[in-house]
This record gives C-alpha cells, sequence and structure tokens, in this order.
C-alpha cells in the first residue's frame, strides 16, 4: 500500500509524465513536445521542494514548457537540421578542401564521376578532363559530396 501512495506523488507523475512526453517525441516530429517533457521535470523538481498546489503545478509546467521552446528550439533544431544550403553559407565547407591533393582511385573521365582519396577516404570526383588512376590532383571545389579537381 506504501508503494502505491509513493507513485501518487506528484513529483513522480510528473516525472513520468516528462519521460512519456520526451519518449513521444521520438514518433511525432517537429521537436515541439521536447520542451514539454523538460517542463514537466522542472515542475517534478520544485514538487521534490515545494509542497504547491495542483494549480501552481500547472503554471509552472506551462509557463516553463513555453519559455524553454522560446528559448531554446531554434539553437536545438539547427544542431539536429545540420547544414542547409539555403539558410547558411556553403562556402564554409569549400575552404576546408579548396587546394588539397589527392590521389585517384578510380579512373575519372568528363562525363563520367571517378573516385579519390581523401583523409583515407573515398570520395567522388569530376574533372573536365581525363584523369588515370594513381594521379596526383588538386581539389578546386565541391558540388554536394562530389569533389571537382583538376591536375596539377
Amino acid at each position: 500500500m506504501d508503494f502505491i501512495k509513493d507513485l501518487l506523488k506528484p513529483e513522480v507523475i510528473w516525472c513520468l509524465v516528462g519521460l512519456v512526453l520526451l519518449l513521444l517525441e521520438f514518433a511525432l516530429p517537429g521537436l515541439i513536445i521536447f520542451f514539454f517533457g523538460l517542463g514537466a521535470w522542472v515542475v517534478a523538481a520544485v514538487c521534490l521542494f515545494a509542497d504547491i498546489g495542483i494549480n501552481a503545478q500547472l503554471i509552472i509546467f506551462i509557463v516553463s514548457s513555453v519559455v524553454l521552446l522560446i528559448v531554446l528550439r531554434r539553437w536545438l533544431k539547427g544542431i539536429f537540421t545540420g547544414h542547409i544550403g539555403s539558410k547558411q553559407d556553403m562556402r564554409e565547407d569549400l575552404k576546408e578542401y579548396v587546394g588539397e591533393r589527392v590521389v585517384v582511385k578510380v579512373k575519372i573521365e568528363p562525363n563520367l564521376p571517378g573516385k579519390v582519396e581523401l583523409h583515407g577516404t573515398n570520395w567522388e570526383a569530376e574533372a573536365d578532363e581525363e584523369i588515370e588512376e594513381g594521379t596526383v590532383v588538386e581539389i578546386v571545389g565541391k558540388e554536394n559530396i562530389t569533389l571537382k579537381v583538376k591536375r596539377l
């Protein structure tokens, strides 16, 4: 009987509600429910240290969830979304590879991409001329995941 009484404490209920909401975020896209799960955990923490009524709990839940949503959603969404060409300068990525020398692993032809090895990984590569396997080339650009190369 004491076990059931312990489970019905507000902090345990809010903690379980927060866990369910956080798990629901995996099934529902949008990164919204996540913040309501965090808001439920905020209420659970407050209930752990203070004995407050249900109205105060609901107000804390709504306010903390909305504040967390407004403050953190854009930042977290940027982390999980990654690099978006329409919103970010794609030239940042180019600086990382342009000028590096790589070795052709699979023959490159003008209309048929080949492969080059960059930092131990094979990348698709295109060139305006035919380049044989084993030739050292220089990276002059990048389009998506295809490197543009030229002979040295």
